[in-house]
């Protein structure tokens, strides 16, 4: 039980950074936009890493959510991961898509505007965790989709 435990704390804070001392949601979507900028890999791969990182996060929050009794803990980056992973879904990575896929992202998922907050408030436990920076990740994704049309 110990190690599953310990699984569980590894993948929601992805690999630990979600105990970094200051904004480690901010420090787990850099992660994952270096992920992406460092290996370049295809649509199909980061399809896979986004449906292989939601599921373990389902999961993984919850159980910590349940051991820890606390409502979405701060340690718990696991969801910012995969909401910046949602952001880049189909769209060429360049330096300034993962950037301004970066600052959208971070800008929905620190101000949580409508639907946002709403989602965050209707699911619970790991599904609460997970969709509203999923919906953030959607978000973001659309206003890029913009700006690379009007480019």
């Amino acid at each position: 039980m110990l190690k599953l435990t310990m699984f569980y704390r590894i993948i929601s804070t992805v690999f630990f950074i979600g105990y970094f001392p200051f904004a480690p949601g901010t420090i787990a979507s850099l992660f994952a936009m270096l992920t992406l900028f460092f290996f370049k890999p295809s649509d199909i791969c980061i399809s896979l890493m986004l449906l292989v990182t939601f599921i373990l996060g389902l999961i993984s929050s919850n159980k910590m959510e349940k051991q820890t009794n606390s409502r979405d803990p701060s340690y718990v980056v696991i969801d910012e991961f995969a909401g910046y992973l949602m952001a880049m879904i189909l769209i060429p990575i360049t330096i300034q898509n993962l950037l301004l896929a970066f600052i959208f992202f971070r800008f929905f998922d620190i101000l949580k505007p409508p639907p946002i907050k709403q989602i965050e408030k209707i699911f619970k436990g790991g599904l609460g965790i997970m969709m509203d920076d999923i919906i953030a990740g959607v978000i973001s994704n659309f206003l890029l989709r913009i700006l690379l049309i009007l480019s």
